[in-house]
C-alpha cells in the first residue's frame, strides 16, 4: 500500500469507536506484540462489509464497480499474470489437498504472482477493497491480496474465525499496509504480498497492528505497555 491512511478517512465515526473501544473492553495479549481490544460491531467498517457482500452476489462485482476504470475490465500484459486469467474456481482447486501449513504456503504464493497496483490507477478512486474475482481480473493492492487469501483459505476449510485482515504501519516504509494473519496451531501466522515466504507474526518486527477484522469482530491495537 503506497498511500495516506484511507482506512480512516473513509470513516468519520471511526476514530471516536477506536478511542472508545480501548475503554469498553480489557485488553489482551494480540498480533505483533501488541495489546488488542475485541468489538463485534462492523458497521463502521463499510468497504470490509460491502466487498463481503459483493463477493456474496459474485456476479455484482463489475456492474458495482466504482470511478471512471471500474467498467472497462481492461487487460494488463505487464502483469505477471498476463492476459490469460484462471478463474476462481481453477486457482482455489490447484490448493486443495496437503497439509495446512503446505496450503498456506501454496496461497500465499499464488496470489502474490499478481501485479501490485494501486486503487486510483486500478479503479479510478482513492481506496476500493477489491473481492478475490475482481483481484484475479484485475490485480491489486495490498489489502485485495490479504482478502484474496482469506478467502481461498475459507474455501480450503480454514476457519474464518481463525483469520483476520490486519491492517499495519510498515515502519521501514512509513506507510500503511494490509496483511493476512491466520491462527494455525496456537501461532499466528502471518501471508503478506511483500514477504514471500509464511512467517510467525513474532518473526516480523517492522509492523505495527492498527486494527484487524474479519467476518465476526474487529480488534483495535496498541503498543504494549
Amino acid at each position: 500500500m503506497r498511500r495516506a491512511l484511507t482506512f480512516f478517512g473513509t470513516c468519520p465515526l471511526l476514530a471516536i469507536l477506536l478511542i472508545a473501544g480501548l475503554a469498553a473492553t480489557p485488553a489482551e495479549a494480540g498480533l505483533f506484540g501488541s495489546t488488542e481490544v475485541r468489538r463485534a460491531s462492523l458497521t463502521p467498517f463499510t468497504k470490509w462489509t460491502d466487498m463481503l457482500a459483493r463477493d456474496r452476489r459474485a456476479d455484482g462485482d463489475q456492474q458495482t464497480a466504482p470511478g471512471p476504470l471500474g467498467r472497462s475490465g481492461a487487460c494488463r500484459p505487464d502483469s505477471p499474470i498476463g492476459c490469460a486469467r484462471p478463474d476462481w474456481e481453477a486457482i482455489v482447486a490447484t490448493l486443495r489437498g496437503g497439509d495446512r501449513m503446505a496450503q498456506l504456503r501454496a496461497v500465499n504464493a499464488a496470489m502474490n504472482r499478481y501485479r501490485y497496483i494501486t486503487d486510483p490507477e486500478n479503479w479510478g478512486v482513492p481506496d476500493y477493497w477489491a473481492t478475490p474475482r475482481q483481484f484475479l481480473r484485475r490485480d491489486g493492492d495490498c489489502e485485495d491480496y490479504a482478502i484474496a487469501k482469506y478467502m481461498a483459505l475459507k474455501t480450503l476449510g480454514f476457519p474464518a474465525a481463525a483469520m483476520r485482515i490486519v491492517i499495519v504501519q510498515d515502519l521501514n516504509l512509513g506507510v500503511p499496509h494490509a496483511v493476512l494473519s491466520v491462527d494455525l496451531d496456537g501461532r499466528e501466522l502471518i501471508l503478506d504480498n511483500q514477504i514471500q515466504d509464511v512467517l510467525p507474526d513474532t518473526a516480523i518486527v517492522h509492523y505495527r497492528p492498527i486494527y484487524s477484522i474479519n467476518e465476526t469482530a474487529w480488534w483495535l491495537h496498541q503498543p504494549r505497555s
